[in-house]
């Protein structure tokens, strides 16, 4: 499985964390989820980001690599 990439986050002033992905959001954690999310990701940024917010491992991407439109 490749790694996940494209993901970045910000800390707000007011304690909330933003999640981005492509530059689109894709998670907002406040209180002791962001909390949470900051003591963890100092290991792995881009893996721990992805599964936050759920963009990780959907089951399909081995079919989805086959497709057509995936083919290079």
């Amino acid at each position: 499985m490749g790694a996940a990439e494209g993901f970045d986050y910000t800390r707000r002033p007011d304690g909330s964390v933003v999640i981005t992905h492509g530059g689109r959001v894709a998670a907002t954690l406040r209180g002791q989820r962001a909390a949470a999310f900051l003591d963890e990701v100092q290991d792995d940024p881009q893996g721990l980001m992805a599964r936050w917010t759920g963009n990780y491992k959907h089951g399909n991407e081995r079919v989805a690599k086959k497709h057509p439109r995936n083919r290079r």
